[in-house]
C-alpha cells in the first residue's frame, strides 16, 4: 500500500511540475536555444543585441524581465529584426531561467 502511494505521489509530482520551458524539457538538466519571431519585411539589420531574463528558484521566487519590448528599450534597439529565446533549468524547479534575445537597430 505504501509503495502505491509513493508511486502515485511521485508520478503526480512529475506530472504537475513538468511545465513547458521552450520546445523541449528535461527533468535533470535543460539547456535550449530556439527561434522566436522575425521581421517578415527583412529590412532591419541586426547590428545590436539585447538580452533579458526571468529566473525562478525552487518554485518559490521569480524575478526578472524577459519582455521583448523592454529588452529592446533598455538596449537602445528601436527597430527589431529578430527575437530568439533560450532556457536553462536544473532539476525541473530548483533553478530555471528563460531569456529573450532581441536583435535589431
Amino acid at each position: 500500500m505504501k509503495i502505491n502511494l509513493v508511486f502515485i505521489f511521485l508520478f503526480s509530482f512529475f506530472l504537475v511540475t513538468n511545465c513547458a520551458i521552450g520546445p523541449t524539457h528535461g527533468y535533470i538538466v535543460t539547456s535550449t536555444k530556439f527561434p522566436g519571431t522575425f521581421n517578415p519585411e527583412n529590412n532591419v539589420k541586426a547590428t545590436k543585441e539585447g538580452r533579458g531574463c526571468q529566473f525562478t528558484v525552487l518554485y518559490l521566487f521569480s524575478f526578472g524581465d524577459a519582455g521583448a519590448g523592454s529588452v529592446a528599450n533598455k538596449n537602445g534597439i528601436i527597430k527589431i529584426a529578430t527575437i530568439d529565446h533560450s532556457t536553462i533549468s536544473f532539476l525541473t524547479g530548483v533553478y530555471r531561467s528563460y531569456c529573450t534575445i532581441v536583435y535589431g537597430e
